[in-house]
C-alpha cells in the first residue's frame, strides 16, 4: 500500500532542514550590510562567547552559508558560527525591540536590524574562526552533505563495508553524512521499507541505492515545507525555524501505520527514540555463521579418513593425527 502521511504537528530541536530554513530566513535582512554592535548578554553558552566576536564591527557580512547544523556567517577577517543546539533560535528584529529572558547575544546592522540568538537550555554556540580557520575542528571530519553530489548509495555503501552497526545509527553519524537527525533517519527508514535496527553490512547496494535517493527527498521536503513559516524570523514572539511537518512514524508510536493500520512500535537506539512499523519494517532474519575455509578442510579430512570422532587430549595431538592420515 502507498505509504501518505497524514497532517500531524510536531516541534523539535532543530535539525539541518529548520538551520536552513534560517539561513533563508535571516539573509536577505542582514546579508551585505555592515556590524555596527555586538552585544553578548550571557557568554556561558555550550563553550564561552569567545570576545573576538567583537572583531566584526564595522565589517560588513558578506554571506551566510550552512554546514550540518552550524550558520556560518562570513566576513573578510574571518567566520562567526552560530548553532542553535536544542532550543535555540534566530530572529531579525528592530534594534529597539526590548530583551526577554534568554536572550544571550545580539549582532546589531548599520540597516537598523539586529540579529538575536534566544537559547533557553544554552547548548547553542557562538564562536569565532579567525581567517576562516576552524580551530575547534568542529567541521573538519564532517560527512557529506545529504543534498549534494558527493553524497551518493556508493558513498554510503563503502562506509558501511563490514560494519555491524544498526542502519538508523549509521545514518546519524556525521562522520558518514551530516544532518540526516533522529526524525528523518525515522521517515526516511520507514519509506524504505528498513528496520531501524538492520545491521548496515546486511544492506545491499541497490537497497542503499533507493535509501539515498528518498533521505534526499525527505529532507528537501522539509525544507519546503518550513519555507512558508520565513516570516516567523521577523517576528519577535514564537519560536522561528521550527515548523508543523507531516511525519509517517516519529513521534506517533502507538499510533496506526498509515500503509497497513499496524501499530507503530518503539525501541531506543543510542539514547534515542526509533519509531517503525513491524509489518512495513521487517527486521531481516539473522544469517547462520560461515564456516571458515580452514575449517571445512579439515572437516572434510575428518570425514573421508573416516577417523574416529574422538576429541583429543590436546591441539598438537589433534593436527598430528591429520597429517599421519
Amino acid at each position: 500500500m502507498q505509504k501518505t502521511s497524514q497532517n500531524r504537528t510536531h516541534f523539535k530541536m532543530p535539525e539541518l532542514p529548520e538551520v536552513e530554513v534560517c539561513r533563508l530566513g535571516i539573509t536577505p535582512h542582514i546579508a551585505g550590510q555592515k556590524v555596527a554592535d555586538v552585544v553578548v548578554r550571557n557568554a556561558k553558552l555550550r563553550w564561552p562567547i569567545p570576545d573576538e566576536v567583537h572583531s566584526v564591527v564595522g565589517k560588513t557580512l558578506e554571506k551566510i552559508e550552512r554546514r550540518s547544523k552550524y550558520l556560518l556567517l562570513r566576513f573578510a577577517n574571518g567566520t562567526l558560527l552560530l548553532h542553535l543546539g536544542m532550543s535555540g533560535s534566530v530572529r531579525i528584529l528592530a534594534q529597539d525591540t526590548p530583551d526577554i529572558k534568554h536572550d544571550h547575544f545580539e549582532m546589531l546592522f548599520d540597516n537598523g536590524k539586529m540579529l538575536r540568538l534566544n537559547d533557553p537550555r544554552r547548548f547553542g554556540a557562538v564562536l569565532w574562526f579567525p581567517e576562516h580557520h576552524d580551530l575547534q575542528g568542529l567541521l573538519t571530519k564532517l560527512g557529506p552533505e545529504p543534498l549534494t553530489d558527493d553524497f551518493t548509495y556508493g558513498h554510503l555503501f563503502a562506509k558501511a563495508g563490514n560494519r555491524k552497526v544498526p542502519i538508523k545509527t549509521f545514518l546519524m553519524d556525521n562522520h558518514v553524512v551530516v544532518g540526516v537527525g533522529n526524525i528523518y533517519a525515522n521517515e526516511a527508514l520507514f519509506i524504505a521499507s528498513i528496520h531501524p535496527a538492520t545491521l548496515v553490512n546486511s544492506v545491499s547496494e541497490e537497497k542503499f541505492n533507493e535509501l539515498t535517493d528518498i533521505i534526499k527527498t525527505v529532507l528537501a521536503a522539509a525544507i519546503e515545507q518550513g519555507g512558508t513559516t520565513l516570516k516567523d524570523f521577523t517576528q519577535a514572539d514564537g519560536k522561528p525555524g521550527y515548523f508543523a511537518q507531516k511525519l509517517f512514524v516519529y513521534g506517533r508510536a502507538g499510533e496506526k501505520c498509515d500503509g497497513c493500520q499496524t501499530v507503530l512500535e518503539e525501541i531506543r537506539q543510542s539514547n534515542r527514540s526509533s519509531v517503525f512499523c513491524p509489518q512495513c519494517q521487517v527486521m531481516p532474519k539473522p544469517q547462520p555463521q560461515r564456516e571458515t575455509v580452514a575449517k571445512k578442510a579439515v572437516v572434510k579430512k575428518l570425514k573421508d579418513k573416516k577417523l574416529k570422532a574422538k576429541k583429543p587430549k590436546d591441539k598438537k595431538a589433534a593436527i598430528q593425527t591429520i597429517k599421519n592420515s
